[in-house]
């Protein structure tokens, strides 16, 4: 790659340095970048005679995206000397370019991400436009990394340490005004201003000598007091800790950079740096969080569709059957993004309900920020409502999302058959149950496809789209981009017992209730889960969606894979009570105080004893097996079955419509990282319990050839190794 930085001459001989790849739509920092950066660099480094230099993008609105992408996952496979040659080569880049001997400007216009930033942070001033695109970040430990060309040292001293730690542990898009206030950036004018301003400011920091102060200034210590010093990164640690659990370690390292360099003089600083950066670039989390970096990119942009033939049609609005609070967040989710939404329920205090809804819904993101009245007024225009079927009447798609009964829902569609438009596609949200057989009783079983929203439905991304039998990859298509241009990851699934999400949670469920009877202690069970990486335990989870809800569930798996579904009476005998979850005020745990918050119930143990089937102590190594073998090995039958079309979309659906740990690499990078063999291994110290603990054959032949689902990335390069 060359020719991607061009150098020219402004009047007033200031250099002007602008980056733009050729054909590709954002700049990133590749291998061959940096060289070419090196080599400019070089030249500068002759050239005293300049007054300045501006360093613009070429690209409109988008000022550099980060690193390149492949060879960001090549970093998981790389070697121990790959990964120390790539940030010695960054550091030592920056270095020489934060001492050109003239003073130095960045002209951001648009993202200036991870690498991006850490090279406008050694330049001496920037100037960002005031383009609502403009966003400076250093996203790297939402990849298991840290800031490792000088992030962690640098931004500190510029904009003091506490807005450096929020920006590097959470990533955070920090926006122009910002920017400007924390002093990340000189001053924010439109876009088409940035050179004259540039200039301008150039000719200002020649004339008061002040970039060399500023320079000698920066790279001291940062001068925290002990007490300070102490207090910041105790309270910081406490606070990365309570949020990660420990799991998640870049920003605890990245943390330890800035606690262990930002009080020594900048270049100890930076090697600090370098040697936590190494550490973190090779660890397992780092490579299982690039890894689903990319396999959320390839699941969000598939068709879900084999042929390029069949282009979705166009949605201009959508009617919802239904206004409760699936129906109202569906409905609410389409207008937010600006399609019309109509929604029907039987009668007017359900419809005014559901607009309640539907209106908390923006409320609450106006409290924080995240939303203006403006948004709200715009989401409650493309809504209506009515008690009448016949508002369906011009809509492209109309999704039902009744009560969970399949005899309520097909009952309904034969109502539709004289009100939908010829062309209408007819969707169902339905979490388990058959779309094949409910599109026996739709007006065209052709137009007829599953659509399963996860709850609550404003906050969780995941839409499984389900292909019945009969549904048209046009159909398919058309809900895919529906489901994207509403803001969701859409995953498309084969027809079959609770799709892909339930059908592999539900074994996990089933084996915590399992546990119970047989001697383990719930709190034991719930923290097992959670030490692994889940967000709430299994007992935790059967409370808070509803026992009545999961007895159902489970009863659609134990019917359809009956071969390796375990009876226990426990969960109909909590529902026979009464006993539903927080919902009704107690299930396994009981719910007290106005926010219902769960502690143990002596009154569950009676329950319990009468399901009893043994008294056993479990190690918690014991119950984490039980939980997750029995998941993963689910998870590969559905890959055999064809259930949906490879890996990467087990591992989003699962990380995103359960909260599967990311950290692990989701369901398939954890066999991965465990391997094959040993995952058979541990599954045959359960095989007495029954076939939901045989592996299948798929696996048993990875086992055997070492095989992966996901193949080691490796590059002879990382990140300018070879400048």
């Amino acid at each position: 790659m060359g020719g991607v930085l061009q150098f020219e001459e402004l009047d007033g001989n200031i250099g002007l340095l602008t980056f733009d790849i050729p054909d590709q739509n954002v700049n990133t920092l590749s291998s061959p970048v940096l060289r070419e950066l090196s080599q400019h660099v070089d030249d500068l480094e002759q050239r005293p005679d300049l007054q300045g230099l501006l360093l613009q993008s070429g690209k409109a609105g988008q000022f550099i995206a980060g690193a390149d992408l492949k060879e960001l996952e090549s970093l998981a496979g790389a070697s121990a000397e790959q990964v120390e040659r790539g940030v010695a080569a960054g550091h030592d880049l920056f270095a020489r370019i934060s001492q050109l001997p003239f003073p130095t400007v960045a002209l951001i216009d648009g993202a200036c991400m991870g690498g991006g930033t850490e090279l406008v942070l050694a330049l001496d001033v920037r100037i960002v436009s005031d383009n609502p695109k403009t966003r400076i970040a250093l996203p790297e430990v939402n990849v298991g990394l840290i800031p490792g060309w000088g992030g962690t040292q640098r931004l500190p001293r510029l904009v003091g340490i506490h807005h450096a730690i929020n920006m590097i542990t959470t990533g955070e898009l920090v926006a122009p005004e910002k920017a400007v206030s924390i002093g990340l950036a000189f001053d924010a004018v439109a876009a088409d201003q940035l050179i004259d301003e540039g200039l301008r400011l150039i000719s200002q920091l020649q004339g008061s000598g002040d970039w060399k102060q500023r320079r000698e200034q920066l790279a001291q210590p940062l001068g925290l007091s002990e007490d300070q010093w102490n207090f910041t990164f105790a309270v910081t640690e406490g606070q990365v800790m309570g949020k990660t659990r420990g799991q998640y370690p870049a920003p605890l390292m990245a943390v330890r950079a800035m606690k262990e360099g930002i009080n020594l003089p900048l270049e100890e600083g930076l090697q600090v740096e370098r040697t936590i950066a190494r550490e973190i670039m090779r660890s397992p989390t780092a490579a299982n969080l690039i890894g689903l970096f990319f396999r959320k990119n390839s699941v969000s942009r598939d068709p879900g569709i084999n042929s390029s033939e069949h282009e979705p049609r166009s949605v201009g609005r959508v009617g919802v059957l239904g206004a409760g609070l699936m129906g109202a967040g569906i409905a609410a989710a389409h207008a937010r993004r600006g399609i019309a939404a109509a929604m029907v329920d039987i009668d007017n205090d359900r419809l005014a309900a559901g607009i309640s809804s539907a209106r908390h819904v923006v409320e609450s993101r106006i409290s924080i920020g995240r939303a203006t009245p403006d948004d709200l007024a715009e989401m409650l225009g493309l809504l209506s409502t009515s008690v009448s079927h016949q508002i369906f009447s011009d809509c492209d798609v109309v999704i039902e999302a009744v009560t969970e009964n399949e005899e309520l829902k097909t009952s309904l569609y034969g109502q539709l058959a004289g009100v939908l438009g010829d062309d209408a596609i007819l969707a169902s949200n339905t979490s388990t149950i058959s779309v094949t057989r409910m599109a026996r009783a739709a007006p065209n079983p052709e137009r007829f496809i599953g659509m399963h929203f996860f709850s609550p439905v404003d906050r969780m991304a995941l839409v499984e789209v389900i292909r019945g039998e009969q549904t048209s990859e046009a159909v398919v298509a058309t809900l895919v981009n529906v489901a994207r241009r509403i803001g969701k990851t859409p995953i498309v699934v084969n027809d079959c017992a609770g799709f892909l999400v339930n059908r592999l949670l539900m074994p996990y469920m089933a084996e915590a209730v399992l546990l119970l009877t047989e001697g383990a202690d719930m709190d034991d069970v719930d923290t097992a889960a959670t030490r692994f990486g889940m967000p709430v335990g299994p007992i935790a989870l059967h409370d808070m969606v509803g026992i009545d809800v999961a007895c159902f569930a489970g009863r659609v798996m134990a019917d359809a894979w009956s071969d390796r579904s375990v009876e226990t009476k426990l969960l109909e005998e909590l529902v026979a009570a009464g006993r539903l979850g927080k919902k009704s005020g107690s299930g396994f745990r009981k719910f007290t105080g106005r926010k219902g918050r769960p502690a143990s119930d002596p009154e569950f143990q009676q329950y319990l004893e009468r399901c009893r089937v043994n008294d056993a102590d479990f190690t918690m190594d014991e119950i984490t097996d039980r939980l997750f073998l029995t998941m993963l090995l689910e998870a590969v039958r559905a890959l055999e079955d064809g259930i949906v079309s490879g890996p990467a979309h087990v591992d989003m659906g699962m990380i995103l419509g359960t909260g599967f740990p990311a950290f692990r690499g989701g369901l398939m990078g954890w066999c991965d990282e465990t391997g094959a063999a040993t995952i058979v291994e541990r599954a045959s110290r359960y095989a007495p319990l029954g076939k939901r603990f045989e592996p299948s054959q798929l696996l048993r032949d990875m086992a055997g050839s070492g095989e992966r689902f996901y193949p080691r990335k490796t590059s002879e390069t990382v990140f300018g190794a070879e400048l």
